[in-house]
């Protein structure tokens, strides 16, 4: 059966556990899933029989396509898309209509309440996000990809970095380089932090340079679709004893963590066992965030590895395991890698070496 013909399907079985018999999907990432249709400004109706795709004459021939099986309904220019979704699922006999809770907006929600009285509608979270979570084979073959094509570009990255080169630049290189290995562009804006500015977790890219301070954190992933998510902390100056025993408490974290990853363990127990080791080294204080979450259409999906956390962990499923300690006005180190939860355990999708001898430049 074809993959996407399945995923529709899986859904509709989600759709008659929850007591409804359509679903109006609105988050476009949430439609490519199910249909493998990369445009935007584009929803699609679920119903027990068919999955229609409502969009606009832009797309028509792109439609026909990538989405082979699919049906498409397709609004006139003068026509709006609350009078299409309201044309199609009311002749569609739908009564019991699922909308996405975190997508759809409350107006939207409003105008399509008033404009079909016999539907009703129930919102409802994640519906879709929570099949997204377990990646099958073709799925995991375009996040292997991305890894590749990430990794590749900072081998070149790695070989060519100078002190003189700003932030800005390293961070603009690095997506270049991962266009030219075949990616769509970068997952995120690459984080390049020199120095004191890698206790910022999500930093921006500025002019400061790299030599301006003994070492630089890179978070970077490759966009081919679905995405891949890598950190490294490249040590470019003086070799510090605080950055090297600080790294080896994240390294050792980030092994625990990634050890910890095997079916049937749940999310919160993973970053447990990684957060207990830099608790334990009494840097607790200095690890704020949670340990990783998926990747996948989205560079942040479900699940998510931290406190509270319950889901349990299912083979298909990939995530990231980033550990980090962040010390203000010093610096901080975080390592990440991409990790495919498989049926004996798990592998380590991404290849980047990342011992302290390798992180050392000189």
């Amino acid at each position: 059966m074809d993959r996407f013909q399945s995923r529709c399907d899986g859904l509709r079985k989600s759709l008659a556990k929850a007591g409804a018999d359509g679903m109006l999907v609105t988050n476009f990432v949430n439609v490519t899933y199910l249909t493998g249709f990369t445009g935007d400004d584009s929803f699609l109706l679920i119903t027990p029989e068919r999955a229609i795709l409502l969009s606009d004459p832009r797309y028509t021939t792109q439609i026909e396509e990538e989405c082979a099986g699919f049906g498409a309904e397709i609004r006139s220019v003068k026509m709006n898309m609350l009078e299409l979704v309201s044309r199609v699922v009311g002749r569609s006999g739908v009564k019991q209509l699922v909308v996405e809770a975190d997508s759809i907006t409350v107006g939207l929600c409003d105008r399509i309440a008033n404009k079909l009285p016999k539907v009703s509608l129930m919102p409802l979270s994640m519906i879709v996000e929570r099949q997204r979570m377990v990646k099958d084979k073709e799925e995991v073959a375009e996040i292997r990809r991305a890894v590749d094509q990430a990794e590749r570009a900072f081998a070149v990255l790695r070989a060519s970095l100078r002190p003189e080169q700003t932030e800005k630049e390293v961070a603009d290189n690095l997506e270049h380089q991962m266009r030219l290995f075949g990616a769509k562009g970068a997952s995120f804006s690459p984080i390049i932090a020199v120095g004191p500015r890698a206790a910022l977790p999500h930093a921006r890219p500025t002019c400061k340079r790299i030599g301006e301070a003994d070492f630089v954190l890179i978070d970077w992933g490759a966009d081919c679709q679905y995405k891949s998510d890598l950190t490294r902390v490249l040590v470019t100056g003086r070799i510090s004893p605080k950055l090297e025993r600080i790294y080896g408490v994240v390294l050792k974290a980030q092994l625990a963590g990634i050890a910890a990853i095997r079916p049937g363990v749940v999310c919160q127990d993973v970053d447990v066992a990684a957060r207990k080791v830099i608790e334990d080294a009494g840097f607790g204080r200095q690890f704020g965030h949670g340990l990783g979450h998926g990747i996948g259409l989205d560079i942040h999906e479900g699940p998510r590895l931290g406190q509270g956390q319950k889901p349990i962990l299912k083979p298909g499923m990939v995530v990231t395991v980033e550990p980090g300690i962040y010390l203000p006005g010093w610096g901080g180190v975080r390592i990440e890698d991409d990790v495919l939860v498989t049926k004996t355990g798990h592998e380590v999708l991404t290849n980047v070496p990342k011992q302290w001898s390798d992180a050392c430049l000189s």
